[in-house]
């Protein structure tokens, strides 16, 4: 690779980017900051691990209008795997180490940040300063406060922001969503969604020698804001550890949760709000099994009911077992039915909303995620929020991470006020005490001033 940063190259450069931002050609952003209806939308990814891959090689080659200029991880292993698999596709100028090197040459109209969470919002801040739009795979965020202040980066930056939240630009789940809206149900009364499980706590144990190539630099690079520790492999599956995500795994809170909790916001109105109440149902535990089954489930992790009421009177009930029923989705009840909206799928009683879906909207067979991209590749062409708008992933996130806190800090029983304007609790000051998190030295967010 040419373009290769040690740490502390890395974190002066850093600092350059969050004291003076780079000054972006017009021609990379278009006419008013847009590029031209017909462009092809030039973009690079950062972050080159299984999701990456996973959704370049499935959707982000197939989108139509958008061309990826460059890719970059910091991990030298990544790039090389990364390469492996799609061989031929990108040259050795094309490849870098550092993303804001990267933007810096390629200048790209958007980039793919699609690193681990807690590297996400560090990583997301500098691209919008360095004049990107962003593509922000979910969980967008790893704590409440940093979600409301990426929300005022792409405001102050005048940045289109798509959080990967692929339901949202699915035709079957918007059609299901407009129809609830709509009244098809009368008024909504209760929404069920799943209780996922968190995240676990990292206990502190000896350090191991270092695997697949990472060094000091990497892993100090791989830690971002969070406490520095020693190496060990386990870290690396960091969707399981509180300090790098909220339970981000399949059946976890922010894993599936922002695509479910944001079903439910979606079909409801109340994607720019918040709950008003919260009620712990029972106690957390780290097991649960399968009814009638005497077998305890393979899904492990702290879990607990919970409830939570909206100022439109709309009860959210956290309470189906995360691996069965939607789990992508959620089941709305109203004065006139329930319909059930999952991902591909929607059933409803009566039966005959169902049976309404329009032909073109039930033939659709593309992936939710190439619909994703081309609304996002659109949407920087015409200036439009995307259908996945950072406020709209900020305020899903924020469910997860509700569901997080409260099980980690309030009595079982107890009604908990969440103000979802000013975004605190209103009687629980161990809860606010949880909305941020220190951040080490090197990886503070740039200032909005």
């Amino acid at each position: 690779m040419k373009h290769t940063f040690s740490r502390r190259q890395f974190l002066a450069t850093a600092s350059v980017a969050v004291a003076s931002p780079l000054v972006i050609p017009r021609h990379v952003l278009g006419q008013d900051g847009q590029p031209g209806a017909n462009d092809t939308v030039r973009t690079a990814l950062v972050g080159l691990g299984g999701r990456c891959m996973g959704l370049y090689h499935n959707d982000i080659k197939t989108a139509a209008g958008c061309k990826v200029a460059a890719i970059c991880d910091f991990w030298p292993a990544r790039i090389t795997g990364f390469r492996n698999r799609f061989k031929d596709e990108f040259e050795p100028e094309q490849v870098y180490s550092d993303f804001r090197a990267m933007i810096e040459k390629e200048k790209p109209d958007g980039v793919f940040v699609m690193t681990a969470t807690h590297q996400r919002a560090w990583t997301t801040a500098i691209a919008m300063q360095m004049g990107c739009h962003v593509y922000i795979e979910k969980e967008m965020c790893l704590t409440i406060e940093e979600g409301r202040y990426l929300v005022n980066c792409a405001k102050k930056y005048k940045r289109v922001t798509q959080v990967g939240s692929q339901q949202r630009s699915l035709p079957l789940s918007i059609w299901a969503c407009d129809m609830v809206r709509d009244g098809v149900l009368g008024e909504v009364k209760v929404v069920e969604a799943p209780n996922f499980v968190g995240p676990f706590k990292w206990e502190d144990k000896p350090g191991e020698d270092y695997i697949h190539g990472i060094t000091d630099e990497i892993w100090d690079l791989w830690l971002n804001q969070t406490v520095y520790r020693p190496f060990h492999r386990q870290l690396l599956s960091w969707p399981r550890w509180w300090d790098y995500a909220g339970g981000g795994l399949s059946f976890g809170v922010t894993g599936w949760g922002t695509h479910s909790y944001d079903q439910v916001n979606m079909a409801i109105g109340t994607s720019e709000t918040g709950p008003v109440e919260i009620i712990l149902d029972e106690p957390v535990e780290d097991r649960y099994s399968r009814a009638g089954e005497n077998k305890t489930n393979d899904l492990i992790g702290p879990r607990a009911k919970i409830r939570m009421w909206f100022d439109n009177g709309i009860e959210l009930r956290l309470t189906l077992d995360s691996d069965r029923g939607p789990g992508l989705g959620c089941v709305v009840t109203g004065e006139k039915g329930k319909m059930e909206i999952n991902r591909h799928r929607i059933t409803s009683n009566p039966t005959e909303i169902a049976d309404a879906i329009p032909e073109e909207v039930r033939k659709l067979q593309r992936s939710e995620s190439v619909y994703h991209v081309e609304n996002w590749v659109e949407c920087m062409k015409s200036g439009e929020k995307c259908n996945a708008d950072v406020e709209y992933g900020h305020r899903a996130t924020t469910l997860c991470e509700l569901v997080n806190i409260v099980r980690e800090t309030a009595p079982v029983g107890e009604k908990i006020g969440w103000d979802p304007v000013k975004e605190r609790f209103t009687n629980n000051d161990k809860g606010n005490a949880m909305l941020s998190r220190p951040r080490r030295k090197g990886y503070e967010l740039p200032e909005l001033t």
